[in-house]
């Protein structure tokens, strides 16, 4: 089911969702430079320290995805906040891969915080989970 929104903007911002999720489930996570900012930080449940950086970031969804084979990948109910330039976003995942010969379904939830620079939407930072036991 495709994720429709009340403004245009929040449509640009779920296309650069999209595409920045495509990047390291499906194509090159290389190409997280065309999504991330250069001084994006990310939360993530399996680094003590917070990764400060788009390096650092692409490195932590390169990692994972060079890890595992990624079967699927699916965002659920996502929710878009706009305030001016800075936006919100949240969503449910579910997420089908492989690492070190096991299957894994897991699910979680996401939150983006993005800035417009430039007429473009930049990832400035990221925490993610998988759901509460």
């Amino acid at each position: 089911m495709e994720a429709t929104f009340n403004t245009p903007e929040q449509q640009d911002i779920w296309t650069t969702v999209r595409a920045l999720n495509d990047a390291w489930t499906k194509c090159n996570p290389d190409t997280l430079t065309d999504y991330f900012h250069p001084q994006m930080l990310a939360i993530t449940p399996t680094d003590r320290l917070r990764r400060d950086g788009a390096a650092e970031c692409i490195a932590g969804w390169k990692g994972f995805a060079e890890a595992a084979r990624i079967h699927s990948w699916r965002e659920i109910d996502p929710l878009i906040r706009v305030y001016g330039d800075a936006a919100v976003v949240t969503y449910f995942y579910e997420i089908s891969f492989e690492m070190g010969g096991r299957r894994y379904e897991e699910g979680g939830r996401d939150m983006f915080f993005f800035v417009r620079e430039n007429g473009r939407w930049w990832a400035v930072a990221d925490q993610f989970s998988s759901y509460p036991t």
